[in-house]
């Protein structure tokens, strides 16, 4: 079977992430990637030997990428003529904008989370419901937090039923890098419900859930703490060993050192992952417990990482590589080398 051509449009942050994730996919191809300026990503991928081909997102634009000594395929349309799928990770409200090339083209395409809902045809998760997502023509990827959170509460959704879910999010304030943002020496509270409470009840609409964000001066992760309602009951063990089982949640334990955001990070460091970076959510062995029939337990958010493996769940399921859920995510484990 021919493999799916893919471009991403944006080599930023996600970006750079999604290209290497999809390169390593044996299924598809990445024909090339696109930005409109010669950015420090941009000018990374030049230093690494071009492994991706670059097209100009802006034609106006392009003499200043190549000025800067950085080869260009050709323009975003150039790109879009080759290609099966769009991932779009440019900053919030480009994607929308964009959306009119990829109508244009007949793409399909798939979005980050900083963009509104109706930008696409289907709110997407791999794992909870990924069978909404076959054959759309636009999907949209939930947040950094939502995706993960979701992963383990539909881990216990799938053995025992889920009721209803309360969030509390202690959130990174900014990327690492990000200058613009002034968050220092306090923690910012933002009025409930969430938005990835209310997100995850547009993925799993037979869940009630509610939450609480705080903003806090950080920039590697976010810790989540989850008190989960159960249809039946289920015990520590049980959970525990559903996580230890799911391929995208890593039980970690605070005793061998794994205490913080940042201790997750340096691990991925350690473990020679590029970027430091980690698909995996953790969650935290010794915060799981029970609270009456509650479910109770803490997990950690590679918030700039998180979101890849759902992504190119995207693309099997919109390009119907795939039409069974679970084979769909273990090919996509499987690639980018999860367990």
């Amino acid at each position: 079977m021919a493999k799916v051509k893919v471009g991403v449009v944006g080599y930023g942050c996600i970006g750079q992430r999604l290209a290497d994730g999809v390169a390593v996919q044996e299924d598809m191809e990445l024909v090339g990637v696109v930005d409109a300026a010669p950015t420090l990503t941009v000018r990374a991928l030049h230093e690494r030997g071009m492994p991706y081909k670059l097209f100009c997102a802006i034609p106006d634009k392009r003499a200043d990428i190549e000025s800067a000594g950085i080869p260009v395929s050709g323009t975003m349309d150039d790109l879009l003529k080759e290609i099966d799928v769009v991932l779009d990770a440019t900053p919030a409200g480009i994607g929308e904008k964009n959306k009119v090339a990829y109508i244009k083209h007949d793409k399909k395409a798939i979005f980050q989370a900083g963009e509104r809902n109706e930008v696409a045809d289907v709110f997407f998760h791999g794992y909870a419901n990924y069978e909404k997502g076959i054959g759309q023509r636009f999907l949209k990827l939930t947040s950094c937090n939502t995706t993960g959170f979701v992963r383990a509460v539909d881990c216990v959704d799938r053995i025992v039923g889920v009721e209803k879910v309360v969030v509390t999010i202690v959130r990174r304030v900014a990327d690492p890098g990000d200058t613009h943002r002034g968050l220092v020496d306090l923690l910012m509270v933002d009025p409930i419900p969430s938005h990835q409470a209310r997100d995850l009840m547009l993925i799993m609409p037979h869940v009630k859930a509610t939450g609480i964000l705080v903003h806090t001066p950080v920039t590697h992760g976010h810790i989540i703490t989850l008190v989960i309602t159960p249809k039946k009951e289920i015990s520590k063990e049980e959970a525990l060993k559903a996580f230890n089982e799911h391929p995208r949640i890593r039980v970690v334990r605070i005793a061998d050192g794994f205490n913080s955001n940042t201790s997750l990070f340096q691990y991925a460091r350690f473990l020679l992952n590029p970027r430091g970076d980690m698909y995996e959510i953790a969650v935290f062995e010794e915060t799981v417990g029970l609270s009456g029939k509650d479910i109770v337990f803490a997990i950690n958010i590679p918030q700039e990482s998180v979101t890849i493996p759902e992504t190119i769940d995207g693309v099997r399921a919109c390009m119907e590589m795939q039409t069974d859920r679970l084979e769909a995510v273990a090919l996509t484990n499987k690639y980018l080398g999860m367990r």
